[in-house]
């Protein structure tokens, strides 16, 4: 069929033409949104999950929710190699001057960039090289300690009083928000329970992987009571099978059933890989209904595409030593599995495996679902690594 046409859209955050299995999450981000902007409190929220599952579509669905609402809002992708200062500051930035285009008095906004300048200068951050540009006096003993937990908290309160004071509330999204470090989610934390004490209009909603809830946890015993984490997960058969026949039939075409089992059974439910079937099934299709021949037909490319865009980007930053302990996970199957159990794997001891254990969950590759236990963050990473790494023990 008509590949111009074709209705599907894998890619990393991007919108799939059915947001389907989502309706009671987004409604709890819509009531986050009404009361804070309405003075009320309520936990701000931290979605969890595995990749492929929609989080970052999620955040985005968020975002323009909020923006709908009147919020002022600021999405931010966390990253290994820079610091919550570093992506947060430049954004915060940005915020301040449109505050400071807003019709009304601007002393609190004024403040609001002062207390950035002094945060920024405390903290010691450039961007490429450049400082963060603000003309304007800092103000001395405001969010200057040079301590991420004090200026935090106090930065954020004197942004969300200056939105307070333009009528207005602000929407903080952070994607992969589990890369940041001990002391800065912790600063996090501790803004939030600043925001929801003097009840000002500043929410976080973050998305990470299902470690979050335990490091949240860890950095701040209270977490539990300032956010909610909602788990997103695969989809259900049902609203995985929307998500295939609603786009194909607002196209004026059809799928015949069988052919939708065989791909919710490939894609066990991820809307990633949901998205990857669909679009290559419609490429594939001569014409409607798209048969389960296709399907079958469309499954080696599909998994060629999510070799290449999916999984390899992910495998190219491994270690071999690694890959190799990646390896031994999946010759134990999908998971969880016991440390032990890839111990004897490899012929080594539980203890030697701790580093390159840390260095793949710093890197987002695996995460610790129980005490002893391993996992993927990626789904279907198993087969892959059995694809790329035929023979086991590695020679």
């Amino acid at each position: 069929m008509d590949p111009i046409r074709n209705p599907f859209s894998p890619g990393a955050g991007s919108p799939p033409p059915e947001l389907a299995g989502r309706a009671q999450l987004l409604d709890q981000a819509r009531i986050l949104l009404a009361r804070i902007q309405s003075g009320r409190s309520e936990k701000s929220m931290l979605l969890t999950g595995l990749r492929g599952v929609g989080k970052t579509v999620l955040l985005n669905e968020i975002t323009r929710l909020a923006e709908k609402e009147g919020y002022q809002t600021l999405f931010i992708e966390a990253h290994e190699d820079k610091s919550l200062v570093a992506v947060l500051a430049p954004q915060l930035r940005s915020l301040l001057f449109r505050l400071d285009r807003m019709e009304g008095a601007k002393e609190k906004v004024r403040r609001g960039l002062a207390v950035l300048k002094g945060f920024v200068g405390s903290i010691k951050v450039t961007f490429d090289d450049i400082p963060v540009g603000i003309d304007i006096e800092s103000e001395k003993g405001s969010a200057d300690s040079g301590d991420i937990e004090i200026d935090l908290p106090d930065l954020l309160m004197v942004v969300a009083e200056a939105a307070q004071d333009r009528k207005t509330a602000v929407a903080i999204l952070i994607d992969e928000i589990q890369y940041f470090g001990e002391r800065e989610l912790s600063a996090l934390i501790m803004a939030m329970h600043r925001m929801q004490q003097r009840r000002l209009p500043l929410v976080l909603i973050g998305a990470g992987l299902p470690i979050l809830p335990r490091l949240a946890g860890e950095s701040k015993s209270y977490a539990e009571r300032l956010f909610q984490f909602p788990i997103v997960g695969p989809l259900p058969p049902n609203d995985a099978a929307k998500a295939i026949t609603e786009p194909i039939e607002r196209e004026g075409e059809k799928i015949d059933p069988a052919a939708i089992g065989e791909i919710l059974r490939l894609a066990q439910g991820y809307p990633y890989f949901l998205q990857e079937w669909g679009y290559q099934a419609w490429n594939r299709a001569d014409a409607s209904p798209i048969l389960e021949s296709v399907i079958n037909n469309a499954t080696s490319d599909t998994i060629r595409r999510l070799d290449e865009n999916f999984f390899r980007v992910r495998y190219d930053r491994l270690t071999p030593s690694e890959k190799n302990l990646l390896r031994a996970m999946a010759q134990l199957g999908a998971g969880p599995c016991r440390v032990g159990d890839v111990a004897d794997l490899l012929g080594v001891k539980v203890g030697s495996l701790s580093p390159r254990r840390a260095s793949l969950i710093k890197k987002g590759m695996i995460y610790s679902p129980t005490h002893g236990d391993l996992a993927f963050t990626v789904p279907l990473f198993d087969e892959f690594m059995r694809r790329v790494i035929p023979s086991f023990p590695i020679s």
